[in-house]
């Protein structure tokens, strides 16, 4: 695996049956992770079914963790009634730290990214415009540029504190 892409399903707080076909990891309210149908290496080759298609024009070698939660997200503002919260962000990067180690995928803005980051790099592709993850509710005063780098760092972090124990 190449690359990890993280997301929010822009759903409720629990994963439904057509996220679980989505996505590897999906984390929850209170920060249970649940696993996808497909495993990470479904996606090293993306046969029609048979991966987890989380991310347009980005699947293939890539590992997708998305945060159930955000549904009516509009802006800053008004992120619906479904706000991603702190134990659900925390899990989720510690996740990907995990993540990150198991398959060496060192935190760089290409090998770790927003569904966001991804389109703006792929502009020819169905992720372009997507923006999850362009607000983390935890976090409000992360902006929109910077929420790829926030991430990254937190990431880091978890990697770091791992090494310590």
């Amino acid at each position: 695996m190449k690359r990890i892409i993280i997301h929010w399903t822009a759903g409720g707080y629990y994963p439904n049956a057509s996220e679980i076909n989505c996505y590897h990891f999906l984390v929850d309210k209170e920060g249970k992770i649940h696993k996808g149908k497909f495993l990470p290496e479904h996606n090293r080759l993306c046969r029609l079914g048979g991966y987890a298609a989380h991310t347009g024009g980005g699947n293939t070698n890539s590992i997708g963790v998305a945060m159930c939660a955000m549904h009516g997200f509009k802006n800053r503002q008004n992120c619906g009634q479904y706000p991603i919260t702190p134990i659900q962000f925390e899990t989720a990067m510690n996740l990907c730290a995990k993540l990150s180690i198991k398959y060496s995928i060192q935190p760089k803005p290409e090998t770790i990214l927003t569904h966001y980051e991804f389109g703006l790099k792929n502009p020819n592709t169905s992720s372009a415009g997507k923006i999850d993850i362009t607000f983390i509710p935890p976090y409000p005063w992360v902006s929109k540029e910077d929420c790829g780098t926030f991430i990254r760092s937190k990431i880091k972090w978890y990697i770091k504190k791992s090494q310590e124990v």
